[in-house]
């Protein structure tokens, strides 16, 4: 997978101990890896987000600088993150949105015990 090379896949299997099956699904990956800030809204007070202090920092940065990596060097990861840019989204946004599709996509192929094939880009007979 493109973003993912020896020292990142070395430090992704430290962390998850190399058994998938202990989370059971995409969703779990990703919060064991660091969930999204959840709001803890109360009465007038609003925008007080937290982020739980639960999560493997380790696996966190795995994802992060694969995807901050694959942005230079994979054309599907650079039009998501442009796509997501163009939505509105800050950079940092942007990359952590980057980050979690790569978690869903990562578990697809090792669900399936597949290789990452690069999409062929589309010729434009007609």
């Amino acid at each position: 997978m493109p973003g993912i090379g020896p020292l990142l896949g070395a430090e992704f299997l430290a962390a998850t101990s190399g058994d998938m099956s202990l989370f059971g699904s995409a969703d779990r990956l990703a919060t064991y890896a660091g969930p999204a800030p959840t709001p803890h809204d109360s009465g007038r007070v609003s925008g007080n987000l937290h982020r739980p202090t639960r999560y493997h920092r380790g696996l966190q940065r795995v994802f992060y600088m694969s995807a901050m990596s694959s942005i230079h060097f994979c054309p599907e990861s650079r039009r998501f993150y442009q796509r997501k840019r163009s939505e509105g989204k800050r950079h940092t946004q942007a990359v952590l949105a980057l980050a979690r599709r790569r978690v869903n996509v990562l578990w697809a192929l090792l669900r399936d015990g597949r290789r990452f094939e690069p999409a062929q880009p589309a010729t434009g007979t007609a």
